[in-house]
């Protein structure tokens, strides 16, 4: 089932919503590249989530419609992850929406709006780890914790973000992570990784410009890249085994 014997994840199966672009898409990649079965989700982006697959390294990797506004779908991820692979040992919730709307302009974030980034960016992947925590506390028993690492943002403390509503869904998805730490472990690790800005096209209209703008203002005056983000996903799934319920900041100190 996995494409490296020799890997850290060797004989592991992960999940990884939000999987086909982005920091998803980085960390997939490493997860797979340590050995791990890799669960590709997207959203609309099929197409790219299969270009993804074939790109891996040779193993049991397959591509999945997950929308985190429908449990649905969710549900649909869990029944695969039952029936075929009979495990899942990592959940890494990535999905995730925002649109650009100025602060002040209370007017322009709509009721439409603020509910839309709060399903999908707070109830999507609360309904990921209600689905998967079965398969997550059974594959526990192998020896190892399971991990679900949220992907978040410093928008949740800072309070500066796209909108306003996306840093109040990052600042619930971080108290979520806390809560579900306290009730899912011994079993299941629970971390965020919270990133500045990043290298990605998450954000309609901020380029690569406007991103070597911000970065020079922090203390490592280097844009936060996909990779980055990717590589503190896999340090809380294969690294930080003391930890939960906590968050591995990287923004290149930008919160500062």
């Amino acid at each position: 089932m996995s494409n490296d014997s020799s890997g850290l994840l060797a004989g592991r199966v992960a999940v990884v919503t939000g999987g086909s672009n982005g920091i998803g898409a980085a960390a997939v990649r490493m997860l797979a590249a340590q050995g791990a079965t890799v669960i590709i989700g997207y959203n609309k982006g099929a197409d790219r989530a299969e270009e993804l697959r074939a790109s891996l390294p040779a193993g049991g990797h397959c591509i999945q419609q997950i929308t985190n506004e429908t449990s649905a779908s969710i549900d649909a991820l869990a029944h695969l992850m039952k029936t075929r692979y009979g495990r899942c040992d990592i959940l890494v919730n990535s999905g995730g929406t925002t649109q650009p709307v100025p602060h002040a302009n209370l007017d322009q974030l709509t009721d439409a709006l603020f509910d839309q980034i709060l399903i999908t960016n707070v109830r999507g992947p609360f309904a990921a780890v209600r689905a998967l925590a079965a398969l997550l506390q059974a594959s526990a028993a192998d020896g190892a914790a399971s991990v679900i690492v949220n992907v978040s943002s410093i928008a949740a403390f800072t309070a500066q973000g796209s909108n306003i509503a996306y840093c109040a869904s990052k600042a619930a998805l971080d108290t979520m992570t806390a809560s579900l730490a306290r009730v899912l472990g011994p079993d299941i690790r629970v971390l965020c990784v919270s990133p500045g800005a990043v290298a990605t096209d998450f954000v309609a209209g901020r380029g690569r410009g406007q991103l070597e703008k911000m970065a020079a203002s922090t203390p490592l005056q280097r844009v936060t890249e996909p990779d980055d983000v990717a590589r503190a996903i896999m340090a809380a799934i294969t690294m930080l085994t003391a930890s939960t319920g906590t968050s591995i900041v990287v923004d290149g100190g930008r919160h500062l």
